[in-house]
């Protein structure tokens, strides 16, 4: 491994690159030796000249073995090719040349042989774009990528082709150090580009595009690098489908899929999920040229009533915190306003003052400095053609630099539409150490994108003890999977010390003598279920009865039961019912589950339970282990959390004696982690002293009857 790695770092810092091949080697060789200062080399038999440079009629007659190679020859010439470069010692190659294992099974073995050919050789792809290093001119790539360099900025990773080639063209002044084309990653994974990137001095941040990882466990490790290097995390994931390809029975199933995984995934490790292109080179721009915020709380400024109600609306919908300004500041705001203004956050500082270069930079420091992790100011930029004098306009942007500069807090210009900052102005606000976001809500997301980040780095580091990633191992899901009935789960949950109502499962024809026995311990109202392994979802076949109030009551609900599940499940052997106490003072239903996944391990899914669990689809999902600090977080998040902190005059909840209960819960999961599939407490009742399993599937492999 850490020859392929040495290598991947020459592919990608190289000293000389080749390009093999035809009309696409021709102008990814010109394109590159236009910034390239090393030599640039052709590999084509029928050309003396590839791209304007030298070209050599084998691998075996150029000058030295290349660090860098950009391989876009017909498929069957590709292998051999590799071969040979791996033979005379090539660093690495971009493989632009596809028909491999994105045509399906046709494509895997000539894969294999590509993989097999290329040996310690670096090999980034096949079906890529390519590479480039815009910080040294190497540029690996078959289409336009511009000339511009960057001595630092953003790197990226992308398990796409045309997303990282559209985003080269964006017109947003995002700088860029690395970009990579992963294509089908057949060697080198995402995992791989990230732990080397992550070292490179030129990179800010990295913008992940991804469709699923490869390897869970270095993809964390890298994550984790990251956030020790400072250096942020930006992912677009695309595609939400299930966990696996089963149909889970649970609630915990349905909530706890693939994509949730990932965003916990993502979520642990500080690592920013965007929902699109735009919001993305956004938030990387802010980060790699203003940095992070240490907190959400932002100071706004306008010059439009209109723009501050917008910024107050959107700051509210995406969690940026409108401090307002403090009496001493206000007062000073007072005395530097006009009287037409209010001293406000956002702050409309009104036309008098707009573009006067004097007075602005002290209103922009007296609101910023009055407890504030981050500042913006709404500005459009005419063109020229609407508007000759920028004067004003960049005069405001000035003074806001000049504003932040001396108070120490990341800022940004942000414009109400995205083209309204035009290239000139955009480069003299980063010169300022300011960030140019463009288009208000992309803006104000890039903010609350970076604020979450340097919250949750914040957190991180403050918590005692290595960042570390561990994933549990789980069973393999198969057909020799076995639900447990409710009886048998329940006492599962009981010798594990989690809270039961008091009851007893008993054959049918027994419920009196059931009744005798649990005199002082039975108490009416009761609930009446049936119990069966074959049948997880009670309520739907008439198996549940609640609130029963006298033993007349429960006879009558037991006969009409057995017709109910006769005429909805007569394949059921219906032979055991439970019956146990209702649970009374209830101030919250939760839904806790624990899924398994071959790829993540175990997953906790934290949600509003009972019927609420499907409609409201009000849940988290965590890795496990979790901390009990995770767990909280996580319960703080629920829509229904407001119910746990005793609501319209209701008692509080003992929330520790809940997280103490979620915990019990996920050692039993751990200590079951050979053969839990997975457990669905649903719901978990709590009241102002317990927290009580009501109901409980759990299904398991077959080797643990």
């Amino acid at each position: 491994m850490t020859a392929l790695r040495d290598n991947l770092k020459r592919l990608l810092s190289p000293r000389h690159i080749a390009f093999i091949g035809g009309s696409d080697a021709d102008f990814s060789a010109r394109q590159c030796a236009a910034q390239f200062a090393g030599p640039v080399w052709g590999v084509n038999p029928k050309r003396d000249r590839l791209g304007g440079q030298p070209c050599y009629p084998s691998i075996d007659d150029l000058p030295e073995a290349p660090d860098a190679v950009f391989l876009a020859t017909p498929r069957a010439a590709a292998t051999e090719t590799v071969r040979g470069l791996s033979r005379r010692g090539a660093g690495g190659v971009a493989c632009f040349t596809a028909g491999y294992g994105e045509l399906g099974e046709k494509g895997q073995q000539a894969e294999a042989e590509l993989i097999a050919a290329a040996g310690d050789m670096a090999l980034v792809g096949p079906n890529c774009y390519g590479v480039i290093n815009f910080t040294n001119g190497a540029v690996l790539w078959p289409f336009g990528a511009g000339s511009g360099r960057c001595q630092r900025g953003v790197a990226l990773i992308m398990q796409s082709g045309m997303l990282p080639a559209n985003l080269i063209m964006n017109e947003r002044s995002v700088p860029i150090s690395y970009v990579i084309s992963a294509g089908n990653q057949a060697l080198l994974a995402v995992e791989d580009y990230l732990d080397l990137l992550i070292d490179e001095d030129a990179v800010t941040a990295i913008g992940l595009y991804i469709e699923g990882i490869r390897d869970i466990d270095r993809f964390a490790a890298a994550a984790i690098k990251a956030l020790e290097a400072n250096k942020p995390i930006v992912v677009l994931k695309a595609g939400k489908s299930a966990l696996g390809s089963n149909i889970s029975l649970s609630h915990t199933g349905s909530l706890a899929g693939a994509d949730q995984a990932f965003t916990a995934l993502f979520e642990q490790f500080a690592m920013i999920r965007v929902s699109s292109p735009v919001e993305m080179v956004e938030t990387l721009k802010l980060l790699s040229v203003s940095g992070a915020p240490g907190g959400r709380r932002l100071a706004a400024f306008t010059c439009s009533g209109g723009d501050a109600a917008m910024v107050a609306d959107y700051c509210e919908q995406v969690g940026l915190d409108l401090k307002q300004p403090s009496t001493q500041a206000a007062q000073q705001l007072a005395q530097l306003l006009p009287d037409i203004a209010t001293v406000s956050n956002p702050l409309d500082y009104t036309t008098p003052l707009w573009g006067n270069r004097e007075a602005m930079p002290a209103v922009f420091q007296a609101l910023m400095q009055d407890g504030y992790d981050a500042a913006v100011v709404i500005q459009d930029f005419p063109p020229p053609h609407i508007h000759a004098d920028n004067s004003c306009y960049r005069n405001d942007a000035g003074s806001f630099i000049e504003a932040c500069n001396a108070v120490g807090i990341p800022g940004a210009v942000c414009s109400d539409l995205t083209e309204n900052i035009d290239r000139e102005s955009r480069e003299l606000i980063i010169a300022g150490g300011v960030t140019p976001l463009q288009g208000m809500d992309a803006g104000l997301d890039a903010i609350a994108n970076a604020c979450r980040y340097g919250i949750r780095r914040a957190q991180i580091e403050a918590r005692p003890g290595l960042l570390e990633y561990r994933r549990l191992s789980v069973p393999q899901r198969s057909a020799s999977m076995h639900l447990l009935d409710e009886g048998r789960g329940k006492a599962l949950l009981q010798a594990a010390g989690i809270d039961i109502p008091a009851g007893r499962v008993c054959a049918i024809d027994a419920v009196e003598e059931m009744l005798e026995d649990m005199v002082g311990q039975l108490e009416f109202p009761v609930v009446l279920k049936a119990v069966s392994a074959d049948l997880p979802h009670k309520s739907e076949a008439g198996a549940v009865r609640v609130g029963l109030q006298d033993s007349a009551q429960l006879r009558d609900a037991l006969q009409q039961m057995r017709l109910d599940v006769a005429a909805a499940a007569p394949q059921i052997d219906f032979a055991q019912v439970l019956v146990e106490n209702m649970v009374e003072g209830v101030l919250a239903e939760l839904m806790v589950g624990i899924n398994t996944d071959p790829q993540f391990g175990q997953l906790l899914v934290l949600a509003s339970g009972g019927v609420l669990v499907e409609l409201a689809r009000d849940a988290r999902t965590l890795l496990l282990p979790a901390s009990d600090a995770e767990i909280r977080a996580a319960l703080e998040s629920l829509r229904c959390f407001p119910l746990l902190q005793g609501f319209r005059g209701k008692p509080a909840a003992d929330m520790n004696g809940v997280i103490a209960s979620i915990r019990r819960l996920i050692d039993l999961a751990e200590a079951r982690r050979d053969c839990l599939v997975e457990m669905d407490i649903n719901p978990l009742m709590v009241t102002a002293s317990r927290c009580i399993a009501a109901d409980v599937l759990i299904r398991e492999t077959v080797n643990s009857q």
